[in-house]
């Protein structure tokens, strides 16, 4: 998700200002994607440049509050009607790592597929946990609720299909040796 987009999104109920929005994009997606406040103001900036957004005003704290325009209304149901492009995958830091491993001199490849391992198996225990927790506590119907749990579940999807990588890559390995 762009921030430009989510910024969209979270000015689509009404006017807000920057820190503001800042603190409802962090809540929105439970921290796993934290902004510093000049990322926000640039992200406003180009929007308001795009004709996306307008100022509304200033608040009695003198912040600037910022509304949508009809074009950032239509540019904001543009992008929830499209998909998200998988034709270019991102650079992954493991992949890379690994892919080194292998050809490198005196670097034991499996050992590096162990230790990533147990840290993504630990990481899948802590991401269980928290889902339990959030499912125990999760009041039905609640939109942030649904939000946090959504993007739990994708870190436990995410560190299980890590895992089942690194039994293949694994399982490749051994036919090296």
């Amino acid at each position: 998700m762009s921030i430009r987009h989510g910024l969209l999104a979270l000015l689509e109920p009404g006017s807000r200002y920057g820190s503001q929005l800042r603190t409802e994009f962090e809540a929105r997606t439970a921290t796993s994607w934290p902004l510093n406040i000049g990322q926000v103001y640039t992200t406003l900036g180009r929007l308001e440049r795009d004709g996306m957004v307008v100022q509304e005003g200033v608040d009695e704290a003198r912040r600037v509050r910022y509304a949508l325009t009809e074009a950032g209304r239509a540019e904001l149901r543009a992008w929830y009607a499209r998909p998200v492009e998988r034709a270019t995958p991102p650079r992954d830091e493991l992949a890379i790592k690994l892919v080194m491993a292998v050809a490198a001199p005196g670097v034991d490849a499996g050992q590096v597929l162990r230790t990533q391992r147990r840290h993504v198996t630990e990481a899948l225990r802590t991401y269980v946990r928290e889902r339990e927790r959030a499912l125990a506590r999760a009041a039905p119907g609640h939109p942030e609720e649904v939000a946090r749990l959504l993007l739990l579940e994708q870190r436990v999807c995410h560190a299980e299909a890590e895992l089942r990588w690194l039994d293949h890559c694994e399982a490749r390995l051994s036919g090296l040796t």
